[in-house]
């Protein structure tokens, strides 16, 4: 048996004259500056045929304004939208760096390890994951390329952490 979807938690929606109802809290989106709630409001609407029946009104409503969490209710469940970090913190830690290394054979057995953007590393070598650039650096003649960084990230791995601490 499939499991059936859960109902929105319940959340009190207060409307414009100042009146609380207690809707449903569909989803959260975080913008600049607050945080937006797509809640359904329980209305009434008029069928093709003269009745009158029960319908939800759904709306985004600026939070906490026009929003209370009802008590004892998770809202941990639902589907949040959160702005990424601010273009600072991007601006600060730079672009990410791509993930691999790549080994520079050379003549007599000897290589070069480098970072996989590195500008003196080869074309078309294989990407190495951390593991198997580790074994390449440890093979006589291989040594680590100073230009990229490789060196100081994979040596204080090769030696230890704790080298030179006692």
């Amino acid at each position: 048996m499939a499991d059936t979807p859960h109902e929105p938690p319940p959340i009190t929606v207060v409307l414009p004259d100042g009146q609380e109802v207690t809707g449903r809290l569909q989803e959260r989106q975080q913008v600049p500056d607050t945080w937006l709630y797509k809640v359904a409001v329980p209305a009434w609407q008029n069928t093709p045929d003269g009745r009158v029946e029960p319908a939800w009104y759904v709306v985004w409503v600026k939070a906490p304004d026009h929003v209370k969490p009802a008590p004892g209710v998770s809202y941990d469940d639902v589907p949040t939208s959160r702005l990424p970090p601010p273009l600072a913190e991007r601006e600060i830690l730079g672009p990410r760096r791509p993930s691999g290394w790549v080994l520079q054979k050379l003549e007599r057995g000897r290589g070069i390890v480098h970072a996989v953007d590195c500008e003196e590393a080869p074309t078309g070598a294989p990407v190495l994951p951390l593991g198997r650039a580790l074994d390449a650096a440890e093979q006589p003649g291989v040594r680590l390329c100073s230009l990229c960084g490789a060196a100081a990230e994979l040596d204080p791995v090769l030696k230890g952490f704790d080298h030179g601490f006692g």
